[in-house]
């Protein structure tokens, strides 16, 4: 039974593992982990949370407040009323049991319109902080792409190093042939020898370079990465031009509507700041039985039902102060919306600039890849014939080799920028395809 239990143990233990591997064989899987476990996506959205149980208590000032009083306890009086009946007025201690038992209820009926503005302030805050979710979502998921690209860009130069270290080690066993049967140079082979050593410190250094994406893979998504499949191409997502890039950043981008609802919120505090200039009218009710209370024995028993006003007409200019205050919130608000505008606005024209710097350098890198590689097939069968030296066909190796590694790094720039471009836009995870938290979404009128 015991080794049934452990057997079944291993293999939930295994089958968790295996799951847990199995998130990141696609981006999307990948991106989707990193959405769902991301401690700053978690952090914004219990704020996000937090803020909205505000709107139930700028709520609560709609319904009734209901209390609840009890007391007993020992009471001694000296009052007229227990000194009554003696001529002389003398002192006259009173010693009763006090009991005590009330309830009251007081329903606002008009407060200035306080209720309803501070409710629609703490809507726009929750909006605000919805959006907010939304931005740290779309930063989130372009670091994990990042890192998922990262990963394939690195596996891909690993194998052009583990290829150019095979072109090394059989030009240097051709070498090495040839200093056997004495048609070959001494200096030659140490060439080779020393060409070839640091084609495999090369293939030494992206194994490292590979192992580290690796972790900065697992610090981002939470897991190793295992598998990784190509990378969805966003090209048609991609808008025609700049200026219509622009366009869609200003329309879409959550960064820029948390700051337009903060605005809202300023505009909804400035008129809270208001509802001091009204009275605020309430109807009361109440009810208290009383024994024994301050010296009179027996009950005393009470029952109310008032609608009272009260307007404060001046109280040393604080109500002024208030107002103003938030006047210059709604400046405030104003200004950060304006600046984040312009930082929506730059982030899109940098994200446009270096995608299109690198598509255009694109076809150059081809071009030298395919040169490189032509040179060296041709570098290789003169130096068969004896119509090259040893240095020009191991030169031609390494600038193939360089080439090759170029233009895979200009691949993986490209299509990183292309989704930087989404993301500036705001519309990376609806690319993706990525399930978002609820939180994300807008507090509904």
């Amino acid at each position: 039974m015991r080794v049934s239990l452990f057997y079944i143990i291993g293999c939930l233990a295994a089958s968790i593992t295996l799951s847990a591997n199995a998130y990141a064989q696609n981006l999307q899987d990948a991106v989707q982990l990193t959405i769902d476990e991301n401690p700053e996506i978690q952090r914004a959205r219990a704020e996000r949370l937090a803020v909205e149980q505000e709107i139930s208590q700028a709520k609560s000032s709609y319904f009734p407040s209901v209390d609840l009083h009890a007391g007993y306890g020992y009471e001694r009086s000296n009052n007229p009323v227990t000194r009554r009946g003696n001529p002389d007025g003398k002192k006259r201690n009173v010693d009763y049991d006090r009991t005590e038992l009330s309830a009251s209820l007081r329903q606002m009926l008009f407060d200035g319109f306080a209720t309803p503005s501070e409710v629609k302030r703490q809507k726009a805050r929750t909006d605000a902080r919805a959006y907010s979710v939304f931005g740290q979502a779309e930063i989130t998921a372009l670091d994990a792409v990042e890192a998922y690209l990262n990963v394939l860009r690195r596996k891909d130069l690993l194998q052009l190093a583990k290829e150019n270290l095979e072109i090394h080690q059989r030009t240097n066993d051709q070498i090495l042939l040839r200093a056997e049967r004495g048609v070959g140079k001494k200096a030659d082979a140490q060439q080779s020898l020393g060409r070839l050593a640091l084609a495999e410190s090369n293939v030494k250094s992206e194994e490292g370079n590979l192992y580290d994406t690796e972790t900065a893979f697992q610090r981002v998504i939470g897991v190793l990465p295992k598998d990784l499949e190509p990378a969805p191409d966003p090209i048609d997502s991609i808008p025609e031009s700049v200026d219509a890039a622009i366009e869609e950043a200003i329309a879409n981008h959550p960064i820029l509507k948390s700051a337009n609802s903060d605005i809202e919120s300023a505009f909804a505090q400035h008129k809270t700041a208001a509802s001091s200039y009204y009275p605020r009218v309430d109807f009361e009710a109440g009810y208290s039985w009383n024994n024994n209370l301050d010296g009179v024995p027996y009950k005393n028993e009470d029952l109310t039902a008032m609608v009272r006003m009260q307007w404060n007409v001046f109280n040393g200019g604080k109500d002024i102060a208030r107002r103003n205050e938030t006047a210059y919130r709604i400046t405030e608000a104003k200004n950060i919306r304006d600046n984040t505008y312009r930082l929506v606005v730059e982030s899109m024209r940098l994200s446009w600039t270096a995608y299109q710097t690198v598509k255009n350098q694109m076809v150059f890198f081809k071009r030298h890849s395919d040169a490189s590689i032509k040179t060296h097939q041709a570098y290789q069968k003169q130096f068969n014939i004896g119509q090259r030296t040893l240095l020009d066909l191991l030169d031609s190796a390494n600038e193939m080799y360089l080439a090759k590694s170029a233009y895979v790094n200009a691949l993986y720039d490209q299509q990183f920028a292309m989704y930087r471009i989404l993301t500036s836009k705001g519309m990376l995870n609806q690319f993706l395809g990525t399930q978002l938290p609820e939180e994300t979404l807008p507090i509904k009128n």
